[in-house]
C-alpha cells in the first residue's frame, strides 16, 4: 500500500503513522549498510528529520517509503565517502538481536551461506552490489521496489542482483 504525508496541519499525526510503520526497516537497512548500531540508529534519525524537514517546509511526500529509501541512501552514501572504514559488527549479534535474513526460496539464508563469512564479506562488495542485495535479501524488496527506491530500471537491480549474489559467492568460496 502506497503511504503519503500532505504538508499541513495534521501531517505530524501522519508522520507518527509513517514512523512506526518504517522506521525498523529504515533502522535494519542502515545497520546493515555500515556494520554499526549505534550509527544506524543515528543514520535512522537522520533519515526521519530529513523526511520532517521536508513536510515543515510545506512540501508533500507521494510515496513515503519510496522517500525514506531514497533519503537513507543518499545519507549513507555521504557517510561511506566522509569514513572509508567502518567498525564491523558481528553478523550472528545483528541475528540475536532480531534481524532476519530470508532468501527467494523462504529458507533462512544462514542455511545457505556461513553467518560469519556473509558479514566479512559484505563490506567488500562494492557499494551499488552491497545495497541492492541488502534491500533484496534482508530488507525483503523486490526488485521493482528496489529500482523505484533507487530511480533505476528493474533491469538494472536484477543485472546488480545477479553479479552480487556471484560476487558473494566468489568470495565465500575463497575462504573455503
Amino acid at each position: 500500500m502506497l503511504m503519503t504525508i500532505k504538508s499541513h496541519p495534521g501531517a505530524d499525526a501522519d508522520f507518527a503513522i509513517a514512523y512506526d510503520e518504517f522506521a525498523d526497516a529504515i533502522f535494519r537497512h542502515c545497520c546493515y549498510r555500515c556494520f554499526d548500531r549505534e550509527r544506524a540508529k543515528e543514520l535512522m534519525q537522520e533519515v526521519f528529520m530529513k523526511a520532517w524537514d521536508y513536510l515543515v517546509a510545506g512540501k508533500d511526500i507521494d510515496n513515503v517509503q519510496a522517500f525514506l529509501y531514497r533519503a537513507a541512501n543518499n545519507i549513507l552514501v555521504d557517510e561511506a565517502r566522509r569514513a572509508k572504514k567502518r567498525k564491523i559488527v558481528s553478523f550472528e549479534d545483528m541475528v540475536e538481536d532480531g534481524f532476519d535474513i530470508k532468501g527467494e526460496d523462504g529458507r533462512d539464508q544462514g542455511q545457505v551461506f556461513d553467518a560469519k563469512a556473509i558479514a566479512k564479506v559484505l563490506h567488500e562488495l562494492e557499494e551499488p552490489y552491497r545495497a541492492a542485495i541488502i534491500m533484496r535479501y534482508i530488507d525483503e524488496l523486490s526488485p521493482k521496489e528496489i529500482a523505484e527506491l533507487l530511480n533505476e530500471t528493474a533491469n538494472v537491480v536484477s543485472v546488480r542482483l545477479n553479479r552480487g549474489m556471484k560476487m558473494l559467492r566468489t568470495i565465500l568460496a575463497s575462504y573455503g
